[in-house]
């Protein structure tokens, strides 16, 4: 048999052990010349099975497994759709049990099936000869007549032959035809041991305790044809009926048809009537004093463009998506390469003016590339649901969904379900999570078993450790991309199944992105940005405080190139702005100097793996400051170059000098990108490096100097950002760096609104928003909102009084009960907010242990105490008096109880564990004696220290960061009371401290200081971890009074248990 029928792949999740790409690759070195991918209730893998059809010659034949329910239960079918058509209406019978059954599930019966089973060819699946065969299988007979199979399949059992004539024999007496099956879970028999552990990661058991859950034997994968023959020597006309079946389905992927929603108007103009006068009116309100010539030039080439590919409809449908956004007040903005249109930037779709910067259409549409363009737009992070729904609405549920997502086995999650499966202990796979970073693509191995003190001649160890690596990336189940919708004309469960989201009100289809990209859908991105969210908080906090200054209430009405702005920038005192407050950018900005956008346009894109790799960034900043000559071959070059001084960083830029320099065309040139974009995959690259160096030699360029460029080009190609991404995101970064600026009281309470989101948690965000003069105010059960709120101060700056949100384990509903029922009247006492919010006595423990009663002259010991003397519930008795007499009184009178204060340390960490942060003194403050005897220096000292002097610094570890451009450094920012501490790790230094960095909470470093300008690194020579002094710093301190009014800045919060547990810990945000 050449063929065969039932092949699960990992698409099954945790069913099969193998890809598409490896079965299709291991069949065709078998001889095998068609598979039938029948996934369970899926068609997720299918595509990818179809690229590897095509990659291999080894056709795909689509498929389905269905198990059905109800009166059905313990019924399977694989079915094949031999058409288009009938592959419409097995999407259709999916997507009916899909919704049937919620997220995860298909419940389908066979009256189900029989509805939608024109065009299928159905298999029945048995391992026993019984009466429920037989009437299976008539049933199947009589829904599927002469299109229905019965299966034979090797279990390798005693009497196994025997079984198999039962079968045939009851498949006879039904007239129903028999065909030959493997069941293949994995494509090597090497494979399975990986099957057998994600079957008891599904079924959440052990690898003892599976038992016959199991599957009983090990012939589950790919045979060779000769094999087959052999093990259905008794059934010949079974294996020449698979071959059959397979010629008989002829449906590819490739006969899907994908229209997307024309989108004519009401006056029955077309799409591209449409667009055109749009953009001709948006072109008229973005050039009040006439449209230059350029630009109306522009115009009709875009237009042309779109008109010969019929794009019209997509950009329509952007622009009502935004529009609806703006009639709506959601800020949102165009970005990635859709900003080199003209087109959208007349729409409204982006903000940045392509023509004036020269960008280039072709990044974006190009007449030789056969894909549809790909328009992101970010909207507010929290109002994008509007927008999600307002699609759904729009266009159907039966003709929009959201692609879905892939979600895979990483490191950490890989070797813990694993171990889990074969028995090694909880602690033993923590500890091996903990030594591997969330990225690694080679998981736990030798190494950090060895740093463990394990044994590697333990097998279950050595298990564990192989199967866990071989599981990184394997699919564990699908999950929903954050807003691409695909759109269609037709009904869109006909191309694909849909299924229900977990979120409310969502829907998804089973392919992700890059499914969609290969069959060449079309795809609208509604995304999310949380500063976008935080601007327009600030706007509305502006309009509240400021409304008699005149303050901008958009991005727009932002004061350009303001030189104050510009001044903190090059300082880098950027923390938290949009873009520019990560490690690497806050270390270029003082070296940079921005003073225009498009400085800061340059700064979004220098600062990225492509320019750093193509060695582009010390040749710019040397241009930049005066220290290199700037030199251009040629006039042409200079025209592209100029503005990044000799030194192309943008992608555009790399095709503009393909064409002045080389000759290509413009849809040359983007191929030129886009080869370098996946130079690594499929390396394409050497067809255009030919091109471009004999080109470049042909225009009069030196051989050294094109070969030069090249691996310039070469060099950034995969990584690069377009200008016009790096436009967009810069003007976000200047909207926010001109709010914290000049308003960085309404800046901080935004972006505290906004959490999370960015690199610095709360307490960095406050501790700078001091730092900045800003008077910061503890959470109070009266006057704290839900969220962070600004209050009058003296001074030109606003109070921030932390909100509700902050308190852990506080609900919304809660929250936001307590500030409306307090607007009557403030609160008393703890039972008089208790009874009147009716919050349960839960609530108000977090609510006491984040020191929110402050007010009401409790402390957070008081408060708990006053919590812990509440009932349940209000007594029926007492609650009629108080509403008789119209007053809360006590339900029992209690005599003063003196609680023993607490020291300030422990208040500290009470704060940490309840909000994660606090207004008192920082954590290392208390144990500066013991750093100081220790010869450990404050983070402070660096800026007097020279370049190469060699100190000991410690502090709380906020954020390690490995970024990809980084050849394996590591860089951490660590904290203390008086300054934040960059350190450089190299990875010969990651490689002796591996568990430590990955581990510790608190830590010292030794090192050499290097100074670049203003900028400050500690280059580490050798870690210590000082976690161990966080549980010290609960019992230091002066003892703290219990009363007060509330709005000193004193330590907040903390749990009911965290009042007896002095350790602190310190949540580290990883990046990568």
């Amino acid at each position: 048999m050449t063929v065969e029928l039932q092949v699960t792949t990992h698409y099954s999740f945790l069913r099969g052990a193998s890809s598409p790409e490896e079965l299709f690759t291991t069949a065709a070195l078998l001889g095998l010349t068609a598979l039938g991918v029948t996934d369970r209730h899926s068609v997720a893998g299918l595509v990818k099975a179809h690229e590897a059809a095509r990659a291999t010659g080894c056709r795909l034949v689509a498929g389905c497994r269905l198990d059905l329910s109800g009166p059905d239960q313990g019924t399977a079918l694989l079915v094949y759709p031999t058409d288009r058509a009938a592959y419409g209406r097995l999407c259709r019978l999916l997507t009916l049990g899909k919704e049937r059954a919620g997220k995860g599930g298909c419940t389908l019966d066979f009256g189900d099936v029989a509805e939608w089973s024109e065009g299928l060819i159905a298999v029945l699946l048995t391992d026993k000869s019984d009466d429920a065969l037989a009437a299976r299988l008539g049933r199947l007979k009589g829904i599927f007549g002469r299109h229905s199979f019965c299966a034979l399949t090797r279990r390798f059992g005693v009497n196994d032959h025997r079984r198999l004539e039962g079968i045939a024999d009851l498949a006879r007496a039904a007239r129903v035809p028999i065909v030959a099956t493997g069941d293949v879970l994995y494509h090597v028999p090497e494979r399975r041991l990986m099957q057998d552990v994600v079957t008891c990661i599904r079924l959440g058991t052990t690898i003892e305790a599976a038992g016959f859950a199991r599957e009983r034997h090990a012939g589950r994968h790919l045979q060779p044809p000769a094999e087959t023959a052999r093990l259905f020597a008794r059934h010949p006309e079974a294996v020449e009926r698979a071959q059959a079946i397979a010629e008989s389905c002829r449906f590819s992927l490739d006969d899907l048809t994908y229209t997307y929603p024309d989108e004519t108007g009401e006056d029955g103009r077309s799409a591209q009537e449409r667009l055109e006068a749009m953009t001709l009116a948006g072109a008229a309100q973005r050039f009040p004093g006439g449209i230059p010539e350029n630009v109306r030039e522009q115009i009709r080439h875009e237009l042309d463009l779109i008109a010969s590919k019929t794009y019209a409809p997509y950009f329509l449908t952007v622009e009502a998506i935004v529009r609806f956004a703006r009639d709506q007040g959601i800020l949102c903005q165009g970005r990635g390469s859709a900003a080199n249109s003209v087109v959208c930037f007349c729409l409204g779709i982006t903000a940045i003016d392509p023509v004036r910067l020269k960008l280039l259409f072709e990044r974006f549409v190009s007449d030789n590339r056969d894909e549809p363009p790909d328009i992101d737009v970010d909207f507010e992070h929290d109002r994008r649901e509007e927008v999600i729904q307002w699609v759904y609405a729009t266009y159907g549920r039966h003709r929009a969904a959201l692609t879905a997502t892939v979600i895979r086995y990483g490191a950490r999650g890989a070797v813990r379900e694993v171990g889990k499966v074969l028995g090694v202990p909880e602690d033993v796979t923590g500890a091996l999570a903990r030594l591997v970073s969330g990225w690694s693509r080679d998981g736990a191995g030798e190494r950090e078993a060895e740093a463990l003190n394990l044994n590697l001649s333990d097998r279950r160890l050595r298990l564990t450790l192989d199967i866990a690596k071989a599981l990184i990336g394997t699919p564990r189940h699908l999950g929903q991309h954050p807003g691409g919708f695909v759109l269609t004309l037709d009904r869109l469960d006909e191309l694909c199944p849909i299924t229900p989201a977990t979120m409310e009100n969502r829907q998804t289809i089973e392919w992700d992105k890059d499914d969609i990209e290969a069959l060449k859908f079309m795809k609208v991105d509604v995304l999310g940005l949380g500063m976008l969210g935080c601007l327009r908080r600030a706007f509305a906090l502006l309009k509240e405080h400021r409304g008699d200054e005149n303050p901008p209430q958009d991005i727009a009405g932002i004061p350009p190139e303001d030189a104050a702005t510009y001044a903190m920038i090059g300082k880098a005192d950027t923390l938290g702005v949009f873009q520019i407050e990560s490690r690497a950018q806050m270390a270029m900005l003082p070296r940079m100097q921005p003073k225009h956008l498009y400085d800061l346009t340059i700064e979004v894109a220098l600062v990225r793996p492509g320019p750093i790799q193509g060695d582009m960034v010390h040749p710019y900043l040397r241009r930049r400051q005066n220290r290199s000559l700037v030199h251009y071959p040629s006039e042409a070059l200079k025209s592209v170059l100029e503005r990044t001084l000799g030194v192309p960083l943008f992608q555009e830029q790399a095709m503009q000098v393909a064409i002045v320099a080389a000759g290509f065309t413009a849809a040359e040139a983007d191929g030129l990108r886009r080869a370098m974009a996946t130079f690594k995959a499929n390396g394409k690259i050497g067809l255009y490096r030919d091109k471009l160096i004999a080109g470049m030699i042909r225009n009069g360029y030196t051989p050294d100097f094109a070969a030069r460029t090249f691996r310039q080009l070469e060099g950034f190609g995969s990584y690069g950002f377009p200008e016009s991404h790096a436009a967009s995101f810069a003007l976000l970064a200047y909207a926010s760096s001109w709010l914290k600026c000049h308003h960085p009281d309404v800046f901080a309470c935004a972006l505290l609104n906004a959490q999370p989101m960015g690199f610095y948690a709360p307490a960095q965000i406050v501790r700078d928003a001091r730092r900045h003069g800003v008077p910061v105010r503890p959470i109070d059960v009266n006057a704290s909102r839900w969220d962070c709120t600004l209050e009058p101060a003296q001074g030109r700056l606003m109070a921030l009084r932390l909100g509700l949100r902050l308190v852990r384990g506080l609900g919304n509903a809660e929250g936001a009960r307590i500030a409306t029922v307090r607007e009557a009247d403030l609160f008393r006492s703890v039972e008089d907010l208790w009874r009147r919010a009716a919050v349960p006595l839960k609530a108000l423990e977090h609510l006491a242990a984040a020191d929110a009663f402050r007010s009401l002259g409790l402390g957070r010991r008081e408060a708990l105490w006053a919590i812990k003397g509440l009932a349940p519930l209000p007594l029926p008795l007492f609650a009629a008096a108080d509403a008789r007499e119209a007053a809360i009184r006590p339900e029992l009178d209690e005599p003063a109880v003196a609680l023993a204060p607490m020291p300030e340390g422990a208040a500290v960490v009470a704060d940490y564990r309840a909000s994660g942060l606090s207004l008192g003194r920082h954590p290392v403050a208390f144990l500066r004696p013991d750093l100081a005897r220790d010869g450990i220096s404050a983070c402070a000292a660096l800026k007097r220290l020279r370049d190469g002097a060699r100190v000991t610094v410690a502090g709380l570890v906020l954020v390690r960061q490995k970024p990809g451009s980084a050849k394996g450094v590591l860089f951490i920012t660590i904290e203390d009371e008086t300054e934040v501490a960059n350190l450089v790790v190299w990875p010969a230094l990651f490689a002796r401290q591996r568990s430590l960095i990955l581990s510790a909470g608190m830590m010292a470093a030794r090192g050499r200081v290097q100074r670049e300008g203003e900028v400050i690194h500690l280059v580490a020579e050798h870690l210590i971890d000082l976690s161990d002094l966080l549980a010290e710093i609960g019992g230091r301190g002066a003892l703290l009074s219990p009363g007060g009014c509330g709005d000193e800045a004193r330590p907040g919060g903390g749990g009911a248990r965290s009042l007896v547990r002095p350790g602190l810990r310190i949540r580290t945000r990883d990046f990568r």
